[in-house]
């Protein structure tokens, strides 16, 4: 069997009893366990413990587990194994769709599930670690926490706007196509609104760059996209 003494495992799981067993099986078979008992813990302890592999329930008492995935998605290419009572396919093909690698639905076999989580682990360990604080300039970039501090003073931005700029960095120095941006912003349906783009680029940077009409980061390639450089 493959050796787990160096793997962490991240598990979240809002019922306390199913949490005090998976961390007393997964421990006696090697692994380091950090638990979360809500999303917003969960997205926390990712960012500062660094697991190897994620388990996730999704009915938490804060957000849904879907919205975990998303989270750790921004920044983070962590192997996320579902591990929920709900068994409609609607909810796996979702979890799947959003990033997760596996879904495992209860009751289930520890046994199994271990499996899964090494087959996860070993599936990643040729995967490039992604940071998840981007520096640009005197621009400070959470992903992680979703945060953007300029020299240190927090920047109040709206869900739109972190959006779009979340997406840029996650893209550092690559330019991102307009449909690309309008998509994974806004949503397919909007691929075609070229205006949206051109209010929210100009929103951030009054609010990230000391020139906004000469900007140093936020750059527009006319017809094409958008960059951050850094």
């Amino acid at each position: 069997m493959t050796s787990t003494a160096a793997h962490k495992v991240l598990v979240v799981d809002d019922e306390p009893a199913l949490a005090r067993a998976l961390a007393i099986n997964l421990r006696a078979h090697g692994w380091e366990v950090v638990t979360a008992a809500d999303g917003r813990s969960a997205l926390e302890a990712a960012a500062t413990t660094h697991p190897d592999v994620v388990v996730l329930d999704l009915g938490l008492p804060d957000m849904d587990g879907a919205e975990v995935i998303a989270g750790l998605r921004g920044w983070t290419t962590v192997p996320i194994v579902v591990l929920s009572a709900r068994q409609h396919g609607e909810d796996k093909v979702e979890a799947l769709d959003l990033g997760a690698d596996d879904y495992v639905t209860k009751p289930f076999a520890m046994n199994e599930l271990m499996a899964r989580l090494r087959a996860a682990v070993r599936r990643s360990q040729d995967a490039v670690p992604t940071e998840s604080v981007v520096t640009v300039g005197d621009l400070t970039i959470d992903l992680a926490r979703k945060r953007v501090a300029r020299r240190g003073d927090d920047v109040r931005l709206t869900p739109t706007e972190w959006s779009f700029l979340e997406l840029l960095a996650r893209n550092l120095g690559r330019l991102v196509p307009r449909e690309q941006v309008l998509r994974e912003v806004w949503g397919p349906a909007y691929e075609h609104e070229t205006h949206y783009l051109r209010v929210y680029a100009a929103q951030l940077r009054r609010k990230l760059e000391d020139d906004p009409s000469s900007p140093r980061h936020l750059i527009t390639t006319a017809g094409l996209g958008y960059t951050l450089e850094p």
